[in-house]
């Protein structure tokens, strides 16, 4: 056994990890992150970037088939062995070399191997090959372990050895049929990419598609889903079976077969095994924080990403992350802490104002209060609808452009506080809303931001119209 002496121990080199340790670094900390897997965590290699990777062709061959003159040019359809070439490159084919040169370059140290909560400020890393060492923090430890793909209940599923979401973004042969349980942004996204790859797909979506978002976002996304051939099943398993033709599901409504089904009902904090209970947390449970990502009734463990529970983003989990790496370093150093709402020590933007993009298509991008939560919160809000399809921006776009978008409004403050748009190339809209809402500009201003012509933007204009001059 050996040990050693850090700052700041950060247990998980994912991307919210990476960027705990480098804003601490940068606070004149010593930092070490700790990782079992890739450097370069769940978003590098299995989540946000092979996946859109995988989507990303078919949307634009969509796009160009929408546009005569450019449409006659396109003779054929995806080449899979190119799209696949493509997505490896992305995960630097599954090679986290860059990443550690990156993570020296920084001067934040690297112990490979499991790590476990040991009592206060203590760490125990165990390396594959059994050797243990103990890290010691003089001022912190951060968890950022992530979370991992929750199965259903269903008999059979387990022995018929479903695949996550690291089977799909990772696939090397593309299976003809597939099935996908789960009508959230994972299994739309999947069905997305796997039409676009050429198999045949199933999707099992009880409650329907991307609840929590506004009810005209999944209505338009299933619509096009099985105009474009996809199978949804509004009923959930009750067994799933792997025979010698494939796995067999069967449901109320009758028996599927597919060659591999993927389960995407949701996460799980990855808190199993990571010593919770030698600080008197529980193992497997979501680690409650405050806004400055401190864990209640410490003043020295944090926890940053997914495994707080507050919202499962990568880029909500980097903001965490620099909101932690910075009061981390100023706490050590006796510094004032920011912690004011809207401070530079805290995350408030996960209360309200946190931007989501679903890579279907159309897209989905939305930030904010949606119209149904604004209600159960008690805000008198206006909804305003405008379809985006009628702005001159979008007609040049796409042929038939379809889309809509909406905003909801804070009657007392006269403020935005929610967004949604549904349609192709939204998501590139979806920041002016995140700043709109942070920034509580009052709609009286924002008749004076003036959207360009003929852009999609223009919907904005259609918008503050739509509500009326104040």
């Amino acid at each position: 056994m050996t040990e050693n002496n850090w700052d700041v121990i950060v247990i998980g080199a994912g991307a919210v990890g990476e960027n705990v340790a480098d804003r601490a670094v940068q606070g004149g900390l010593s930092v070490v992150l700790v990782e079992s897997e890739l450097v370069g965590g769940e978003c590098s290699y299995w989540a946000c970037m092979p996946s859109k990777a995988l989507i990303r062709s078919g949307l634009a061959l969509r796009a160009v088939e929408k546009l005569p003159g450019a449409a006659e040019a396109v003779t054929g359809g995806i080449n899979v062995e190119a799209l696949l070439a493509r997505r490896n490159s992305f995960t630097s084919n599954w090679d986290d070399a860059g990443q550690v040169k990156w993570v020296k370059k920084a001067g934040i140290g690297l112990e490979r191997g499991h790590a476990r909560l040991a009592g206060e400020k203590k760490v125990t890393v165990t390396a594959d090959d059994g050797t243990v060492t103990t890290l010691t923090a003089n001022h912190a430890v951060v968890v950022a372990t992530g979370s991992d793909p929750k199965l259903p209940n269903i008999p059979g599923l387990i022995d018929a050895k479903p695949w996550t979401p690291r089977e799909a973004t990772s696939v090397k042969v593309v299976p003809e049929s597939f099935a996908i349980i789960g009508g959230g942004v994972v299994g739309v996204e999947m069905a997305t990419a796997y039409l676009d790859l050429g198999a045949e797909v199933t999707l099992f979506a009880r409650s329907g598609l991307l609840n929590g978002q506004e009810d005209f976002a999944g209505e338009m996304v299933e619509k096009a889903l099985k105009e474009r051939g996809v199978t949804i099943v509004r009923t959930s398993p009750t067994r799933v079976e792997r025979t010698a033709d494939g796995v067999v599901i069967e449901t109320p409504e009758g028996s599927f077969t597919a060659s591999e089904i993927l389960i995407a009902t949701g996460r799980a904090a990855r808190t199993n095994d990571i010593g919770l209970e030698t600080v008197g947390l529980t193992p497997g449970d979501w680690i409650r924080v405050d806004d400055t990502m401190l864990v209640p009734d410490t003043d020295w463990l944090y926890a940053v990403g997914d495994v707080n529970h507050r919202a499962l983003l990568t880029h909500q989990g980097k903001y965490q992350a620099r909101a932690a790496g910075d009061v981390i370093a100023a706490r050590a150093k006796g510094e004032t802490v920011d912690d004011a709402p809207w401070g530079a020590h805290v995350a408030t933007a996960d209360h309200g104002a946190v931007p989501q993009v679903t890579f279907s298509d159309p897209e989905v991008a939305s930030v904010g209060v949606m119209s149904h939560d604004a209600e159960k919160q008690g805000i008198d809000a206006q909804v305003v609808d405008y379809n985006i399809g009628w702005v001159a921006g979008a007609s040049l776009q796409a042929d038939g452009y379809e889309g809509q978008a909406r905003l909801v409004i804070d009657r007392e403050r006269q403020v935005i506080i929610g967004a949604t748009f549904v349609g192709q190339d939204v998501a590139e809209l979806l920041h002016s809303a995140t700043i709109a809402i942070v920034g509580e500009v009052p709609i009286a201003r924002l008749w004076h931001a003036v959207p360009s012509y003929p852009t999609i933007s223009e919907v904005w204009l259609r918008l503050l119209e739509t509500i009326g001059r104040p």
